[in-house]
């Protein structure tokens, strides 16, 4: 299947809102030494299985950002992982203190299915990218590369980075490369509708 027909989660309102009450809930109850269970009475929906990241911020600097790729779990438990992850694992940043998980605010970038991709067909702002050689792989999300103002080549170099690869490992034979797209929503989204 082409790069241009990557599907997205295409999720409600309602089931949206729902994610972030599920990553707001798991991040609170980690920083607190508890264990969080997302409802079982969720949206089936939430039970298919997709990937996702879950980005933290806190005054609009990174916090902690972690991620699963797609895979046989179901959304909601995935978003529930992420979160409590990004919030006590990101090895770039201290855990998350129990005062501080109000202070945070929520992105969570839900993704599509993995499809091959060439250089010439990678496009900065839609496709996220996953490298993998070997044991090490590198994902960077879309909006990494829109941030930063990467072309596709720079992007592919610091996926490659982020890899532990060479930032030149793209150009070899043995050097996998995938591309993504991700549907993206945020807290402060829903906070402006109320």
């Amino acid at each position: 299947m082409p790069p241009d027909s990557l599907a997205n989660w295409n999720g409600t309102p309602a089931e949206k809102k729902d994610l972030l009450d599920v990553a707001r809930h798991s991040i609170f109850a980690g920083a607190r030494g508890l264990e969080y269970a997302p409802p079982a009475s969720c949206d089936p929906r939430l039970r298919e299985p997709w990937g996702a990241f879950v980005t933290l911020r806190q005054r609009r600097r990174l916090r902690g950002c972690m991620g699963q790729l797609p895979s046989r779990s179901a959304l909601i438990e995935v978003v529930a992982h992420c979160a409590k992850s990004a919030a006590l694992e990101d090895p770039r940043f201290e855990a998350l203190r129990p005062e501080e998980t109000s202070q945070v605010a929520i992105e969570i970038s839900v993704l599509s299915p993995l499809e091959k991709i060439t250089l010439q067909q990678i496009e900065i702002g839609r496709h996220g990218l996953l490298v993998r050689r070997a044991h090490l792989r590198g994902v960077l999300l879309p909006q990494v590369a829109t941030e930063f103002r990467w072309d596709a080549t720079k992007f592919l170099e610091e996926t490659c980075h982020k890899a532990g690869l060479d930032r030149q490992a793209w150009r070899e034979a043995d050097t996998e490369i995938q591309a993504f797209s991700v549907t993206v929503f945020r807290e402060e989204e829903w906070a402006a509708k109320l």
